[in-house]
């Protein structure tokens, strides 16, 4: 009688591959958040291009890079996700964490650095920004304490689950 060879992860293939549970929720929580702005903020409500300083032309192939980088992002990780379950060590809580974590730093990044120090675009135009600013930013906030309060409680050092 032949014995089928469980595909459960262990605890230990999952410690020992933590980070790149941690990394591979990190790169999907980053596509997955561009690909979300870049539909909804861009393509259906129209609010802004990922670079509004020229021409539509020149935003619109903007966009397009953007909408390749998030693509590229979300397969990579799906490739990384799929080498975590080969070996036995995909850790969901983890890479969940991962995914909160890098959304939020994304949405944060996007958020400060493109708005308001680059000025690449504003979420929208001819209105009062602020309370999109706020909206914006505290949901990116509030993604990284959740990501972090989950990447603490699987840390390989507090024995997490």
């Amino acid at each position: 009688m032949t014995t089928l060879k469980s595909n459960a992860p262990t605890k230990e293939n999952q410690k020992r591959y933590s980070k790149k549970n941690m990394w591979t929720g990190i790169l999907f929580g980053l596509g997955v958040v561009a690909f979300i702005d870049e539909v909804i903020f861009h393509q259906i409500l129209h609010w802004h291009h990922f670079y509004d300083k020229s021409t539509t032309d020149i935003g619109l192939v903007s966009d397009g890079l953007f909408h390749a980088f998030s693509f590229f992002a979300t397969v990579g990780s799906a490739f990384l996700m799929a080498d975590l379950h080969r070996r036995q060590a995909f850790w969901p809580k983890r890479w969940l964490g991962g995914i909160f974590l890098g959304a939020g730093v994304f949405q944060l990044y996007d958020g400060t650095i493109q708005h308001k120090l680059m000025g690449l675009h504003q979420i929208r135009y001819n209105v009062d920004i602020l309370p999109y600013d706020l909206v914006w930013n505290i949901t990116a906030i509030l993604m990284i304490i959740v990501g972090l309060v989950l990447l603490k409680q699987t840390s390989t050092k507090s024995g997490g689950d």
